[in-house]
């Protein structure tokens, strides 16, 4: 991928791999390829203006990108050979890309998923993280771990201090450190955890609760009512870790990838961001709104304000509604459930406070 988190994360691990004795100095970066309008009216290819002008003016403006990484707009061609597989782009791609992917990468490949989003198993009536698609994508023989934290692109592309948390069992301590310092830097500090399904539900959890944040932020109700919204989302992502995966560890929870980014993703995310917005054009309309007037007007937000980038909260906020639809456990999250509500349900955007309740329905059992 080579949208702004991609292109990103692309930029340290070019800069890495350069100096790591046992990485080849060469990163190769697959591009959806697209013409950029240029400043003189003239297009040019994305994928040309990385290779060239070592930038990628639409998705990271003004970062000079590593000479060591270069675009390919060819999948088979960027994947060939392949060891390690950084997966960075929005989830529902994923499906018509694995098969090429397979089929051009070394057999001893794994991957780290850096995508914050779940799948729905309408069979089994259960949420699937991404790793595992991408795992069922690639073969049994496959292993995938993941890369969640409190990262906002552009500031990680600027060195600004931040952590993240790589969540990897790739068969030996070894391999897991090498992959580790092979994203690892002075100012992007990466610590190892193993609890994969954790560090990832966390990943994509905390989209939802920062839909709810922008709906604060839109009522300006300010921090006292955020953070309230916070402690309850915290709570609400562990709950649900707690029925749907099985081996999640409460320390995980106070990784990067678990109580830092949902603070960061609360405050200064595109999630909250275009949540914010959505609400403040909500409150224009009084009356109820359907669900497909909701879907026009998340729509609209997104290609308003996302410079052609995908917004995930939605789409895993409606994966978070079906999987506790499905298990009878709506009653015990009211603020996801109330988020739901008001972002596809046309609900006001008042109601939100009433969704920052604590629930005191006894434990929680996957059912």
């Amino acid at each position: 991928g080579s949208g702004n988190w991609g292109s990103a994360i692309a930029l340290k691990v070019a800069r890495n791999c350069e100096r790591l004795d046992y990485c080849e100095s060469q990163v190769q970066m697959w591009v959806y390829e697209e013409w950029v309008k240029q400043k003189d009216g003239s297009r040019r290819k994305l994928s040309e203006l990385i290779n060239t002008e070592h930038v990628n003016t639409k998705y990271l403006p003004g970062i000079q990108l590593p000479l060591n990484l270069v675009a390919r707009a060819n999948l088979a061609e960027a994947s060939a050979g392949a060891t390690l597989l950084i997966f960075v782009l929005p989830h529902q791609f994923l499906s018509g890309l694995l098969p090429t992917i397979r089929r051009s990468a070394h057999s001893s490949c794994r991957g780290v998923s850096l995508i914050k989003g779940l799948d729905f198993d309408a069979s089994a009536n259960s949420p699937v993280l991404i790793s595992q698609t991408i795992v069922e994508g690639m073969g049994p023989a496959f292993r995938c771990g993941v890369l969640m934290g409190a990262n906002i692109a552009n500031d990680v592309a600027r060195d600004q201090l931040c952590e993240s948390t790589l969540a990897s069992d790739f068969g030996t301590a070894t391999l897991d450190e090498k992959t580790r310092l092979i994203f690892d830097s002075q100012n992007f500090r990466i610590q190892h955890v193993t609890d994969v399904a954790g560090a990832e539900a966390c990943g994509a959890l905390k989209n939802v609760i920062a839909l709810g944040a922008g709906f604060v932020d839109a009522l300006e109700l300010g921090s006292n009512t955020k953070a309230a919204l916070l402690r309850i989302g915290l709570k609400e992502m562990n709950q649900f870790c707690d029925i749907f995966f099985d081996g999640v560890q409460q320390n995980t929870f106070y990784e990067s990838c678990g109580m830092a980014d949902l603070i960061t993703t609360c405050f200064t995310g595109r999630n909250r961001r275009c949540a914010e917005a959505f609400a403040r054009q909500r409150r224009v309309h009084l009356s109820l709104l359907s669900e497909d007037e909701c879907k026009r007007m998340w729509a609209e937000v997104e290609a308003d304000l996302l410079n052609g980038q995908k917004l995930q909260g939605t789409l895993t906020t409606r994966e978070v509604y079906l999987a506790l639809h499905s298990r009878g456990s709506l009653s015990r999250f009211p603020l996801m459930v109330t988020i739901y509500n008001i972002a596809f349900c046309g609900e006001p955007v008042e109601g939100i406070v009433g969704g920052i309740v604590t629930t005191t329905s006894g434990p929680l059992s996957k059912l």
